[in-house]
């Protein structure tokens, strides 16, 4: 009888580009979300160059501790595209011609009126006793194979090749290998709390639960803590996800804004639409971010009326009506202009809600009482006005992303 428990699987992108700034891997990202619902669980990913010798040493070690090895990359005609060769030696398995996959090749550049060049017949080079699995979006066919007990499937490296490839042929080869237990995630989203308050509250309960297991996750978009479930069956997963997320939202409460995925603006959208609430706001140090997000929500034209960005002083008394006066007093950054800007995009665009944010994003122009990262959000209604100063680390773009979540978060906070 197997063992109760996930299979182990790891995963080797191949591909110079992936070490550079210029090119992530997202291949990893999609089939750990795949194998998961298999029943497979992913123990490892790497990234190695086009460097043969390497892949070939990097292979044998993963036949060594892992169940299922993935390789995605590197199965294109040209000389950098090792993969082929570093299995055949990994593995002590010749590369054979296979004629039908050489003819389905010559026959993709027949369709498109060009004839194949030579090159290209190296993608016809299959390891000895593979199944061949078909690639219907693009040249490079795919390998799954046993040996001693483990399976090894390669995959071509383009997203659209790999997941279509990996839906219609992987699959089937792959569930009678899946383990007994099926793997589930649930993500709590939290607005208006930092990673280590949401620890506090809720560490002497997810620390009781071996399954579910919990990670707490700081983004600039919140706060995510990632519940990770196995069971037997969906309904057991599914109950085990329940009484971990219903303990911690008793404990958080309506700062877990949603527990199915959404973003924090989509949830500001419904409730601006339940509610009949319309949103303006003015953006300084921001420059526009949260009129994006709250725009990115299909439908958002029935609630929000627009956005100021009124980065000068000069902009801000012209558009936002705020007294000059106010600004020699306080500066920009402060909690008073924050407020008269929320108030002044209030009136100006007709809304029922004013946001604001104003602040110092850097790398220049912070001081000892104002440094840089120094925010200030301001929210403006019909029953009152308000505003809040926080300060985030970081460079410019990381200063700016967290400033508009705070404003979003001020502003959920105040739809409830």
């Amino acid at each position: 009888m197997k063992p109760l428990r996930p299979r182990q699987a790891e995963i080797i992108a191949v591909g110079s580009e992936l070490l550079t700034p210029f090119r992530v891997d997202t291949n990893s990202l999609w089939l750990t979300e795949r194998l998961n619902a298999l029943g497979i669980e992913v123990a490892v990913k790497m990234v190695v160059g086009d460097d043969e010798s390497l892949l070939e040493r990097l292979v044998r070690e993963a036949l060594a501790r892992s169940e299922v090895i993935i390789l995605t990359g590197g199965l294109g005609p040209t000389e950098d595209d090792v993969t082929r060769k570093a299995l055949s030696r990994a593995l002590s398995r010749p590369l054979v011609l296979d004629e039908q996959v050489l003819e389905r090749l010559r026959e993709r550049f027949r369709s498109r009126g060009l004839v194949m060049p030579k090159i290209n017949e190296r993608q016809a080079l299959v390891l000895e006793g593979a199944i061949v699995l078909e690639n219907r979006h693009g040249t490079a066919p795919g390998m799954f194979l046993e040996q001693a007990g483990r399976v090894l499937i390669c995959l071509p490296g383009p997203p659209p090749e790999m997941q279509a490839m990996f839906e219609s042929e992987v699959v089937p080869l792959l569930e009678p290998f899946a383990g007994d237990l099926k793997i589930r995630r649930r993500t709590l989203r939290v607005a208006g709390l930092s990673e280590s308050a949401v620890d506090q509250a809720i560490a002497p309960i997810y620390t009781q639960y071996a399954n579910p297991q919990t990670t707490i996750l700081a983004t600039t978009s919140g706060i995510e803590i990632h519940l990770t479930a196995s069971g037997a069956t969906d309904e057991e997963i599914e109950e085990r996800l329940d009484e971990l997320s219903d303990r911690i939202e008793q404990v958080l409460g309506a700062r877990v804004f949603t527990t199915r995925g959404e973003s924090l603006e989509e949830v500001i959208g419904r409730l601006c639409i339940t509610k009949r609430y319309t949103i303006a706001v003015a953006e300084s140090v921001t420059g526009g971010l949260i009129a994006k997000r709250l725009t990115d929500v299909p439908g958002s034209s029935h609630y929000f009326r627009g956005g100021i960005t009124a980065y000068s002083d000069a902009a801000k008394c012209a558009l936002l009506g705020i007294p000059a006066d106010l600004l020699a007093a306080h500066g920009a950054v402060s909690a008073e202009v924050a407020e008269a800007m929320a108030r002044g995009v209030k009136h100006q665009l007709g809304a029922t809600i004013g946001l604001a944010v104003t602040g110092i994003a850097g790398p220049e122009g912070g001081t000892s009482e104002k440094p840089v990262g120094v925010v200030f959000v301001g929210l403006a209604d019909d029953v009152h006005v308000e505003s809040h100063r926080q300060w985030f680390p970081g460079d410019r773009a990381r200063i700016r992303e967290l400033a508009a979540q705070a404003a979003l978060a001020l502003l959920y906070e105040r739809l409830l």
